[in-house]
């Protein structure tokens, strides 16, 4: 029996410093969630910011590009009006050959 007391004297330490050795890791394992936790929010944050100005930028781009097209067909529509204007006769004899080839692809 002296040697089970002895062992549990030399034990007594021991465990006593494995057991704050796992307090402290507890304790470093919550900093560390608490941490991983604040830094997924942070990074989702950051993704949904740079999704949002990333979005509003094609918007923007898109809006330009639109306008961009619709004052090209303007532009086009004023010289066809021009052209029909200068030339009626013969803007009625392409229309008409153009509805002739139309109906024509059309057919078969």
């Amino acid at each position: 029996m002296a040697t089970a007391a002895g062992k549990s004297a030399t034990a007594d330490p021991n465990t006593a410093d494995l057991e704050a050795d796992i307090q402290q890791l507890k304790a470093d394992i919550e900093k560390l969630t608490k941490q991983l936790a604040k830094t997924g929010e942070h990074g989702y944050g950051a993704a949904r910011r740079a999704a949002a100005e990333g979005v509003e930028q094609l918007r923007a781009q898109g809006e330009a590009a639109f306008e961009n097209v619709r004052g090209s067909a303007e532009d086009i529509e004023a010289q066809i009006i021009a052209r029909v204007r200068e030339k009626p006769v013969t803007s009625l004899a392409i229309a008409a050959g153009v509805g002739f080839l139309f109906a024509l692809l059309t057919r078969r």
